[in-house]
């Protein structure tokens, strides 16, 4: 397990503060931030590159806060692969083995070993570079996995590798991890957040301000800046009151939106995500509670299909798949309905 305890570090103007982590062994986790957030500088306290001015840092049982990398048992692979251009793939694997003079036979079937796990056999008498950001970045991987770490991090593994490759980078990390390895990933990319972690924290200004399993983080955001992180774009300024027989939000146009039981502020923010909005050219027949009419204000292709813009009172954006979108054509300036479910709407307090 690994824990950081209260960590702290200044870093010109920039500091991370009272960062405080618990990572179960075998667990994925996927450090979620913007670029200037905190995540690589966090990511090299862990690693020893640096030390912090403050805290802690656990690893199995042991305190490593002021242990030499070298010998903390963690792996780290840099975004930009920090590949020896000089050597071919075989010497970038086996460096750190035969920097530390080991048996060359030993340090051969190793190095096959792990080039087969990493189905790079094939690469090793080459030099690196005409490899592809897909190859250098096994290459890279498979120069860490070699030492046997407790422990791999990785510093947005996924920046420079072309979207064909991506996805078989992602099977590579859910299979290293499948074996037992904890990962820390850091990336500014939700949708690998999505499908690679366990777990998930999202860093920003230094701090770490939410943390949890991905449903749990994305489905249930603690302000707005996690909600639009996570791709909602449906916010609704409300003040919340409780009718005699539910809660309702009510917007600053007057729309009535009927909520689940819970416990609510005066006020606040009403996220609704895209995926929970269904949208029809006819009324819906099942009542549905939060059932409005509404102008089709725009149409824009998106990674799910197309998004439609909706003026039902507030604007509402709606995630319409592609083969849905062919089976019920819509227009711009048509009347739509929309509806939604009372448990669809989570309630933020404040505006931020």
């Amino acid at each position: 397990m690994l824990i950081l305890n209260n960590i702290s570090k200044k870093l010109g103007d920039f500091h991370l503060v009272n960062i405080n982590l618990e990572i179960s062994e075998g667990t994925y986790y996927v450090l979620l931030g913007r670029s200037g957030s905190g995540k690589t500088q966090l990511l090299e306290l862990i690693a020893g590159l640096n030390s912090p001015d403050s805290g802690e840092i656990w690893l199995d049982g042991e305190d490593i806060t002021r242990k030499k990398l070298q010998k903390r048992g963690i792996g780290l692979v840099f975004q930009d692969y920090a590949i020896f251009p000089n050597l071919t793939v075989f010497g970038n694997i086996a460096y750190s083995l035969e920097s530390s003079s080991g048996d060359k036979k030993i340090i051969k079937e190793k190095v096959a070993r792990v080039a087969r796990e990493l189905n790079i056999s094939h690469l090793l008498g080459r030099n690196t570079h005409h490899l592809s950001g897909g190859e250098l970045q096994r290459v890279a991987l498979a120069r860490t996995l070699i030492t046997s770490p407790r422990l791999l991090l990785l510093d947005e593994p996924m920046a420079s590798i072309d979207a064909s490759l991506k996805d078989d980078i992602r099977r590579l990390l859910r299979r290293l991890n499948s074996h037992g390895l904890t990962i820390i990933h850091v990336t500014h990319d939700y949708r690998e957040a999505v499908s690679l972690s366990s777990m998930v924290g999202v860093i920003h200004n230094g701090r770490i301000i939410q943390e949890g399993k991905p449903d749990e983080v994305f489905r249930k955001p603690v302000n707005k800046f996690v909600a639009r992180y996570s791709g909602i774009r449906n916010f609704f300024r409300v003040k919340f009151r409780k009718d005699p027989e539910e809660w309702v939000a009510v917007s600053n146009s007057n729309l009535v939106i009927s909520l689940a039981d819970g416990s609510f502020p005066d006020e606040g923010l009403l996220i609704i995500r895209s995926e929970d909005i269904k949208i029809s050219i006819t009324r819906p027949d099942n009542n549905s509670v939060n059932c409005f009419r509404g102008i089709v204000t725009d149409i824009l292709p998106s990674e799910y299909g197309v998004e439609v813009s909706v003026d039902a009172g507030e604007t509402f954006y709606i995630d319409v798949s592609a083969d849905t979108f062919r089976k019920q054509p819509l227009l711009e300036s048509s009347e739509v309905w929309i509806s939604f479910s009372p448990e669809a709407g989570v309630a933020l307090e404040g505006s931020n």
